[in-house]
């Protein structure tokens, strides 16, 4: 997801020693889907590399004093861009001089990716459920944006759960996936379920994912049963929702990996 401004996110600050373990990058573009979300790309080091569903860390502020926030890749693995969302807020400390970046300014990136919520934490299965709130969408445009994913699910499920309806980045490329050249021989279907909590009429659902998923409406909305055998489920947003999620789906028997053992559940845990 977009890091946003809140207590325990990590910020560290520059020194000499630190310089070889990052690199500087071009902004290519930036869009602004409202006046505080945005999405911008970025250069590539040639040299970088990611797993779908990863995470790096960006910085900017004064050369002396770097502000560094952990981001999710919403870009392919083969892109040769990086691209990412974020919330602004004012005050602060990454958020400010985000705000004020342009196309052609320069951004720090971590020439190392991170991160729990990939596919190789999960055991085979038919079903990928993909479930964010706000910019936990991000790491799903990498991981709908791998060919292979396409090939290994016959069903993906992509619920994004916003509070208006203005923030549902990305909806209309992500209703245009199935027709992108990469994945004109796939076996998998895509079901797309936005969700807008604060807009009624806006979607079809409109309340929070947990209850949506507790009283059987999620699964409906998706005509498809969200069961431990075919089903694998990743999660990335709020920790609230998070918290809710892995105790609902716990009751079910869903597990994380352990010990290499692959679950059938991911969380993103930069939290």
């Amino acid at each position: 997801m977009g890091a946003i401004e809140e207590p325990g996110l990590s910020t560290f600050r520059n020194s000499a020693h630190n310089a070889e373990k990052w690199t500087n990058e071009r902004v290519l573009s930036i869009r602004y889907w409202t006046p505080t979300l945005l999405s911008f790309r970025t250069t590539r080091y040639r040299s970088f590399r990611f797993t779908p569903g990863h995470y790096t860390r960006l910085a900017l502020g004064a050369e002396n004093d770097l502000v560094w926030r952990p981001f999710s890749l919403a870009s392919g693995a083969y892109d040769d861009f990086l691209e990412f969302i974020a919330v602004l807020v004012p005050g602060g400390a990454f958020s400010e001089p985000l705000g004020q970046l342009r196309t052609g300014d320069t951004i720090r990136v971590d020439k190392a990716s991170y991160g729990f919520l990939t596919i190789d934490q999960l055991a085979p299965g038919k079903d990928l459920w993909l479930l964010a709130s706000g910019t936990g969408l991000g790491p799903y445009l990498s991981i709908l944006r791998d060919p292979a994913v396409w090939q290994n699910y016959e069903h993906l499920i992509l619920v994004h759960s916003v509070r208006h309806a203005s923030e549902l980045a990305w909806r209309d490329d992500i209703a245009k996936f199935p027709e992108g050249e990469m994945f004109a021989e796939a076996k998998a279907t895509l079901s797309y379920l936005p969700v807008v909590t604060r807009e009624a009429g806006a979607t079809a659902l409109a309340e929070r994912i947990p209850l949506l998923l507790a009283d059987g409406r999620l699964e409906a909305a998706a005509g498809t049963a969200l069961d431990l055998e075919s089903s694998r489920v990743m999660v990335c947003g709020n920790p609230e929702m998070a918290r809710e999620l892995r105790q609902l789906l716990s009751r079910r028997r869903f597990t994380t990996n352990r010990r290499s053992l692959p679950g059938q559940m991911a969380f993103e845990k930069y939290w």
